[in-house]
């Protein structure tokens, strides 16, 4: 592609280059005071998608210049987003918007048989969970829950899932992305199991959640049905993910 516009005007060749590309990885973070929470599990997820993908780790130092460029010296909250994609050698995209809380809750979630190729990558191209988050969405759903034909939960279609089912914090055991807050929440002192989890075991927990780079957020119902809330263990949750500290950029 030599060429590219939007909406009538041209667009410089990174923007062109992430218009053409069909193939790449990337992640997500939110930066508060122009540091990140759990900056090494984003560069780590970088890196060990572009050795599969590519056959090559990233340069940190490029994803990191990459992010300082996007905030510029003025901007200290934001939400960022750093691109792998196809080229020769793969080139390195940084985007940047207005900083993003968790998502509104409890939510209301909707459950969807919908499994993605691949789905330890966060892939570039997302249009099959753009499309059923904007269907949840009209339905008046705040996120859509992805199972396999046989009902199995694997994650969210933005999100991942977790819960808290006597005394353990349970997360399914399904083929699914490994966020970065999904990964902070692990190092939690409590007792975890992953294991196969169908939606009607849901209302058997004490406390069901959705977390990504914006935060953790409590699911109040799933496909209708209401689901408990404790209170004291959303708190603990909460707390030990806020408490976690974040990593300078500069």
């Amino acid at each position: 592609m030599e060429r590219a516009a939007i909406e009538g005007r041209l667009v410089d060749e990174d923007a062109r280059l992430m218009l053409a590309s069909r193939y790449g990885h990337f992640t997500s973070m939110q930066v508060r005071d122009r540091r990140v929470r759990g900056l090494g599990l984003h560069l780590d997820r970088l890196d060990e998608a572009g050795r599969e993908l590519f056959g090559a780790g990233i340069d940190r130092a490029a994803v990191l210049a990459s992010i300082r460029a996007v905030l510029g010296d003025d901007v200290r909250d934001a939400s960022v987003r750093v691109y792998v994609l196809d080229a020769d050698p793969p080139r390195v995209v940084a985007g940047s918007g207005p900083p993003h809380g968790p998502l509104p809750g409890p939510l209301s979630v909707k459950s969807v048989v919908y499994q993605r190729y691949l789905p330890h990558i966060k892939q570039a191209v997302g249009f099959q969970q753009a499309h059923i988050g904007r269907v949840a969405a009209r339905e008046g759903f705040g996120e859509a829950l992805l199972t396999t034909e046989d009902g199995l939960i694997s994650e969210g279609a933005i999100t991942n899932l977790g819960g808290f089912a006597d005394g353990r914090l349970v997360w399914p055991d399904a083929p699914m992305l490994h966020g970065t807050t999904m990964r902070m929440l692990q190092r939690m002192d409590v007792p975890q199991e992953r294991r196969p989890l169908k939606v009607a075991d849901l209302s058997g927990f004490d406390l069901v959640f959705l977390c990504n780079s914006w935060g953790v957020t409590p699911v109040g119902q799933v496909d209708g049905v209401p689901l408990r809330q404790d209170g004291e263990l959303l708190e603990r949750l909460i707390g030990h993910y806020e408490g976690i500290a974040r990593d300078p950029l500069d």
